[in-house]
């Protein structure tokens, strides 16, 4: 990665607040287009404060002394999942317009093939931009399965919920943070978990098509985490197993 001679914890924290400001902006666009109502409003702000105040922190202790390209794409796109939350929580009072909800979301599953090509370009690949990335992706696909869930009953909500409770599982059995291998089929996946909830929380087709849609969603993330898990388990009994230099050795009487 690409750095400047000095860090400078101002210059990267100004990206930060302008990417609220923009957030802001963009929710006062919603807000006076759809005539957004309070819990809208409330969830977009909580979420600029909160993306402000954790990438903050997180910048702050990674000291990066540039924000970099991919990291700006990435906080735009979490600018336009920020407004995706305002509209699916504006939704348990009204129903938003569905090409602003599907524009929105359909412009943020895009750019998110864009950030990581970008960092490899550019050479700003970072483990903080990496994980910025996947808590972006993985809240969008919280939202979008609340938002479907409405339509098609709350067990839409186990396909954005899975990640985290693979995360509150890692915490009681750490094998479970292991590195993964890379997978193409995991990536495959996960990018398909957006597009196929975005096309069956735009409700344009008959129901039991989106009731399928949504099923195929969470029969996918199933295999993937199942996979990822087995393997992760099998792979800590192996670590665990004594080696051969480890076994006593017997001592003839």
């Amino acid at each position: 990665m690409a750095l400047n001679n000095t860090y400078d914890a101002r210059l990267v924290q100004q990206e930060t607040a302008l990417g609220a400001g923009v957030q802001v902006l963009l929710l006062a666009l919603i807000g006076t287009a759809i005539g957004m109502g309070p819990a809208g409003w409330l969830s977009g702000l909580a979420f600029a404060f909160a993306t402000w105040a954790v990438l903050s922190r997180a910048l702050h202790r990674s000291r990066l002394r540039s924000f970099g390209a991919a990291n700006r794409v990435t906080l735009g796109r979490a600018t336009l999942v920020g407004g995706v939350t305002a509209l699916v929580a504006d939704s348990f009072q009204s129903s938003p317009p569905v090409s602003l909800f599907v524009g929105l979301t359909a412009v943020a599953l895009i750019l998110d093939g864009v950030d990581g090509k970008v960092a490899r370009r550019t050479g700003t690949s970072t483990p903080l931009g990496a994980r910025f990335d996947m808590e972006v992706d993985a809240f969008l696909i919280l939202v979008l399965s609340v938002y479907v869930s409405m339509q098609l009953g709350p067990w839409v909500l186990l396909i954005g919920g899975m990640r985290y409770v693979f995360v509150g599982a890692a915490r009681v059995w750490p094998w479970l943070t292991a590195a993964l291998p890379p997978s193409t089929a995991r990536k495959t996946v996960a990018a398909l978990q957006g597009v196929l909830l975005l096309l069956a929380g735009a409700d344009l087709l008959p129901y039991a098509v989106n009731f399928g849609v949504a099923a195929l969603a969470l029969g996918l993330l199933v295999w993937s985490f199942g996979r990822d898990v087995l393997w992760l388990y099998r792979s800590s009994r192996v670590e665990e197993a004594p080696s051969p230099r480890q076994v006593p050795e017997l001592v003839a009487g």
